[in-house]
């Protein structure tokens, strides 16, 4: 089999660059699709951690990342916890180390994570038929800030991680400013949003 050489030129100045294609959809409210508000974990990578880092590092991945939460993955990337800005930053750290002694900076993101046996799902399916404001709802009902959602569409049919809501990121979306690690705050403010556009 032969190749061919390709043309080429020179690049011209001016010249930009592409950037990620954003489906332009209208100003999300709280009756707009759930889906609209879901990072959809086949168009975005995941974030994660290995349960054995310390909480130092998964706070500082957090901060460059941009995010509030990240997935503890094993050496298999199967999912075993999660851990939030709230577990790191919160009071957590200073009960395991009342209860169990030792020192705060020597914790590690399995010492505080919430493990893959406590964490709560929701369905694509049943997503997929909900509002904004289900979301918010369910999140305040279960008091997190973050939700997971799952499919059955992994490689061989099994129970894949499909989706994450944020509170934060939702509230950004219905452009409600929260500025707080504080899941009570920030669903009190979103409460409040959602009775001003709702009576």
């Amino acid at each position: 089999m032969s190749f061919r050489v390709l043309t080429s030129s020179t690049v011209s100045k001016g010249t930009t660059f592409h950037t990620p294609d954003h489906h332009r959809h209208a100003p999300v409210t709280v009756s707009s699709p759930a889906l609209e508000v879901m990072t959809d974990l086949k168009k975005t990578t995941a974030i994660t951690i290995h349960p054995q880092e310390s909480l130092d590092a998964a706070h500082q991945k957090m901060i460059h990342r941009g995010v509030r939460m990240l997935l503890v993955v094993d050496y298999n990337d199967e999912l075993v916890g999660i851990i939030t800005a709230s577990d790191t930053l919160g009071e957590k750290p200073i009960q395991f180390v009342q209860k169990n002694g030792g020192q705060a900076r020597d914790l590690k993101v399995s010492d505080i994570m919430t493990g893959q046996s406590d964490i709560d799902a929701l369905s694509i399916k049943d997503v997929s038929n909900a509002r904004v404001g289900d979301i918010i709802e369910t999140l305040k009902h279960h008091h997190r800030q973050h939700g997971i959602v799952v499919d059955n569409q992994g490689p061989r049919n099994e129970i894949t991680l499909r989706g994450i809501f944020s509170l934060t990121q939702i509230a950004r979306q219905l452009g409600v400013q929260i500025q707080t690690y504080d899941v009570a705050h920030n669903l009190a403010e979103l409460a409040h949003f959602m009775q001003k556009v709702h009576p």
